[in-house]
């Protein structure tokens, strides 16, 4: 008879789940239960075989998208891009939001050991080298957006030249003491995850730099999140200086609604007293009349699973990396004239 995995399991007194951690070379285990499964392979004489497992289950017609913030409308927006090409393919849609990289670290893992998923597309991320080599492994392609990974399918906006975009306009417009209210001061999305709130900071210090205005590190602000309770928090808290700005880049379209709430909760006028930018292009963004740098977050969607169908039928991508254009978007909030937009390529359409 066949040693199963259920026999090491018992032989070494623990889960099939941690025998199949320690058979995919899995850090979830300690050095003293991996010798003691190893112990009881070598014993039994079980021969793992990946393979099999992964021809048993041929194609399960699945797609996984592993996201933080699902209620981002960033994030939103993405995902129905995804949505609309991953449908039309034929696959069902499976969304894993996650809050921590520990909680996607263990995610991966449990997608890992049960093989649910014929391909993933990664949002703001790209999983670690040990999980990209077991997917491999097991012939499941990985799609980034939103986020460059070297030697991955990416899907990207410079957030960097879009945090200059928005800077350059408002110098443009006279503005000198122009604040940044940044998302998060560490990184939010893990060691291989995307920061676009800092990228986006060092494209506005990098504006203030080239138009020989000299940075003030107390012009910038930390939020702590992107949602309107937070820009309205961080606004205040410029608007508390005895010399407040007169112009504010926010890294998200929600903290500069929030922040133009509290600019009009405190009597003052958009763009009169302040001049508001913003950064994606929301919905909510036209009905507020908010300047904003678009970027196309469903178009962003849409290339990331038309990449991963792609690569699912067995055919060749032109590019690994695809860096998709930013556009300035004026509105009344900046106080320029509105209708004008800026920095999209020719052949590149404006819409999201």
């Amino acid at each position: 008879m066949a040693v199963t995995i259920y026999d090491v399991a018992k032989a070494a007194g623990v889960g099939i789940g941690t025998v199949s951690r320690v058979i995919n070379d899995s850090d979830r285990v300690s050095p003293e239960t991996r010798a003691r499964v190893l112990a009881a392979i070598e014993q039994l004489g079980y021969k793992p075989n990946p393979m099999a497992r992964n021809l048993s289950r041929q194609r399960v017609r699945s797609i996984g998208v592993l996201l933080s913030f699902l209620t981002s409308p960033f994030q939103v927006a993405v995902l129905q891009g995804i949505e609309q090409v991953i449908s039309k393919a034929g696959y069902e849609l499976v969304v894993y939001s996650i809050e921590s990289p520990e909680r996607r670290d263990l995610v991966l893992e449990n997608l890992l050991e049960g093989l649910r998923l014929d391909g993933v597309i990664a949002v703001s991320f790209a999983p670690e080298e040990h999980f990209l080599q077991r997917f491999r492994r097991y012939q499941i392609p990985v799609v980034v957006t939103d986020y460059h990974q070297e030697g991955l399918p990416s899907i990207f906006v410079d957030n960097v030249r879009g945090g200059r975009m928005a800077t350059q306009h408002l110098l443009e417009l006279g503005h000198r003491r122009i604040a940044y209210i940044q998302d998060h001061f560490q990184r939010p999305n893990g060691p291989q995850g995307n920061w676009p709130g800092q990228d986006r900071r060092l494209g506005y210090l990098q504006a203030l730099e080239a138009a020989g205005v000299e940075a003030e590190p107390s012009l910038i602000v930390e939020s702590q999140g992107h949602t309107r309770a937070r820009g309205a928090a961080a606004m205040a808290q410029l608007l508390e200086r005895p010399d407040p700005p007169t112009a504010v880049f926010a890294a998200s379209d929600m903290l500069a609604l929030g922040a133009m709430e509290q600019i009009h909760q405190r009597g003052l006028r958009v763009p009169g007293d302040v001049a508001l930018v913003g950064f994606d292009d929301i919905e909510l963004a036209a009905f507020a009349a908010l300047t904003t740098v678009r970027q196309p977050m469903r178009r962003m969607g849409r290339l990331a699973a038309q990449a991963l169908v792609q690569l699912l039928a067995k055919e060749p991508l032109e590019t690994l990396a695809q860096e998709l254009p930013l556009t300035l978007v004026v509105r009344e909030s900046c106080g320029a004239k509105a209708g004008l937009q800026s920095g999209v390529a020719p052949s590149e359409s404006t819409h999201p």
